[in-house]
């Protein structure tokens, strides 16, 4: 393999080890005979995971392949092996029950057809054509990105299915560090993070795969797919690079000894990404397909980032730095072909033309966009203050130091940490409470005995005034907004980074509190924990719920919040990401249908709103998504020159 790029339809290793499966599931020894002990059973299914899968949605997400018999094989074997498997798994699945003692002798002859021919795959890099070479035969990718990770697993086979019948041959995606190792020497492939899973839906897909497993992504994911416990060591070095390395002598070199090779660009932009308080990015139909067409008729292999952006669900946005510190938006819809709720668009309509004049067009319409759902308006409960919740959401009590530690030293990878210190002198005039050498990482929303103040923003704001009695309970509750994706040797520690200074007096002895809000809202709230009078008009970090019947048939949807400022959301325990109506221009959360009981079953929705709740903490589900509204205009850019874009560069943030 070159360059990352993996078949996996059906690898050599594959098929020897689905051989060595089946032959474990019919009970074969290892010299062809049957182990009396072991009896056959129904185990032949392509869908054996299918229990990992919500409610059941696997058998509606997965596309039906075609069937074929067995006879029909053994009398004419497919040219592709990856049909021959894939469906020949099927079709067993449907006979094993009939007539289980014919299974050995009906299985070992396709087995022995299938692995001779195994052995011919080859991908090879032809520099003197300036050509990759598959199966011996010239061969181009039409790719697009897509991210697992963005994806919840019970849709991963829809949208692999939909890039396959817009015509493309491979898809394109990471692996991100810190998604599949939590703590250190701890390993998650589980669930949504079953990588394998992942994989084996590509190849029931027909796609291939180019792989590019880090450790470093950007992606616009957390840290840049680098896992946070590497911040642990306050001193660490990320990123580093030797200053002596030149790459103009480099690429010299390179053509020195590889004067020909394939022409690839591993990363054609379809839209771009949004930053929250700025404009929502876009990029015209006829600026993609004209750049796509350009580049395949110069027989170019394309990757198309992204062909699906997805969401940035729970905490796992990054940040870029340009300037000022700006966080990317829980939306990941990138104004790809596929949008984030799985729909095709004309775009993809568009790239398909494109893409049908240069190769074979799987035959076949495109699904149509998924069923949407609208509901509400619904009101919401005030639940109560966040710092009500405290001994729930920090069980195990509160860390103490002279100085305030970070995220990363309290051992809190995302979300919230309330830090607490008591003042040692009264305040009566209006004082200066700010944290020096922009020390607020990322915003910190300030209490005074359970009194919300205010906020400090990393970047943004710097500063409050205070006052209060000796002895005065000082609460600053801080939000990781996403850390730094993109750039060298950069530590971004969450938390206050620096002592918090009140007047002239550097405020010490702190309490800190690593919050665990996502399991309060999943296994506590249910459990309606408090029972107590609630103030008319609460600010600050504040709990809302509220419990909803879909009376109707159910689809994918999009939760509205108007009037609420900025916080957090779950609906069912699940963690829908961060909402920032304020500031924009996402107003919509992406609400996959899977995420909602369906009809005579009740939902619930709980919000943490962490500055000001409407007057009326109404919420709405809607059946299209509202991704551009903001104080400023929507813009247009273009990577072409033949289409004029606004002023406002675009600048890469190194995916």
């Amino acid at each position: 393999m070159a360059r990352g790029i993996l078949a996996t339809r059906r690898h050599p290793e594959d098929v020897w080890a689905w051989t060595w499966q089946v032959r474990g599931w019919l009970g074969l020894q290892k010299d062809g005979s049957q182990d009396p002990q072991r009896v056959p059973h129904l185990a032949f299914s392509r869908d054996q995971d299918a229990g990992t899968y919500a409610k059941g949605e696997q058998s509606r997400a997965r596309p039906e392949a075609p069937r074929t018999s067995i006879s029909q094989c053994l009398r004419n074997p497919p040219r592709d092996r990856r049909t021959a498997v894939s469906d020949y798994r099927t079709s067993v699945s449907a006979m094993a029950p009939k007539k289980p003692p014919c299974l050995p002798s009906l299985l070992l002859p396709l087995l022995t057809l299938l692995l001779p021919r195994a052995d011919t795959r080859s991908f090879v890099v032809d520099r003197d054509n300036d050509r990759f070479l598959l199966d011996g035969v010239a061969f181009r990718y039409v790719s697009g990105s897509l991210h697992y990770f963005r994806v919840p697993r019970v849709l991963w086979a829809d949208r692999l299915f939909k890039m396959r019948m817009s015509g493309l041959n491979a898809v394109q995606f990471y692996v991100p560090w810190n998604y599949h190792e939590p703590e250190p020497g701890v390993y998650n492939f589980h669930g949504s993070r079953d990588l394998i899973a992942f994989l084996n839906e590509a190849a029931i897909a027909n796609l291939l795969v180019i792989l590019r497993p880090g450790p470093y992504i950007c992606a616009e994911w957390d840290m840049g797919g680098l896992p946070a416990w590497l911040l642990r060591k306050p001193k660490i070095h990320l990123r580093t690079s030797d200053p002596a390395d030149n790459m103009t002598k480099i690429f010299t070199l390179l053509r020195k000894y590889e004067p020909h090779g394939p022409l690839v660009n591993s990363e054609y932009y379809t839209g771009w990404l949004d930053y929250w308080g700025q404009n929502h990015s876009t990029r015209s139909v006829h600026s993609v397909t004209k750049g796509l067409e350009n580049m395949l008729k110069l027989g170019a292999s394309v990757n198309m980032y992204m062909f699906h952006g997805g969401t940035n669900f729970g905490y796992w946005n990054g940040a870029d730095e340009k300037g000022r510190f700006l966080p990317i938006t829980t939306s990941y819809d990138y104004d790809a072909p596929i949008s984030e709720a799985g729909d095709p668009t004309p775009k993809l309509f568009a790239l398909r033309d494109v893409i049908s004049k240069f190769q074979e067009i799987p035959l076949g319409p495109l699904p149509p966009p998924s069923p949407k759902m609208m509901l509400g308006p619904l009101t919401l409960h005030l639940d109560g203050d966040l710092l009500a919740f405290l001994n729930y959401l920090c069980p195990q009590g509160p860390i103490y130091s002279i100085l305030p530690m970070t995220f990363e030293a309290v051992k809190q990878d995302h979300g919230f940490v309330l830090y607490r210190t008591y003042l040692s002198n009264t305040v009566s005039e209006p004082t200066r409470f700010w944290v020096p050498n922009n020390g607020v990482h990322d915003r910190a929303y300030v209490m005074v005995d359970g009194v919300f103040h205010g906020v400090l923003e990393r970047n943004m704001k710097h500063k409050l005034f205070l006052t209060g009695q000796v002895g005065a309970k000082l609460d600053v509750l801080l939000e990781s907004m996403g850390r730094l994706s993109f750039g060298s040797n950069t530590s971004d520690f969450k938390g206050l980074i620096e002592p918090p200074v009140l007047g002239q007096t550097i405020l010490t002895r702190w309490l800190m509190f690593p919050l665990k809000v996502d399991k309060l809202v999943k296994w506590w709230f249910p459990l309606q924990l408090l029972k107590r009078s609630h103030p008319q008009t609460p600010s600050g970090p504040t709990f809302y719920s509220t419990m909803f019947a879909i009376l109707g048939s159910s689809g994918d949807t999009f939760l509205y919040l108007p009037g609420w400022t900025k916080g957090q959301v779950w609906i069912n325990g699940f963690n829908l990401g961060r909402y920032w109506t304020k500031r924009g221009p996402q107003q919509t959360l992406y609400v996959p249908r899977p995420l909602l009981y369906p009809r005579g079953a009740l939902n619930k929705i709980t919000l943490l709103e962490l500055e000001n709740a409407p007057p009326q903490p109404q919420v709405q589900f809607l059946d299209r998504p509202i991704l551009n509204s903001t104080l400023h205009r929507t813009y247009v850019y273009s990577l072409s020159a033949e289409v004029q874009s606004d002023p406002e560069p675009m600048q890469l943030s190194g995916h």
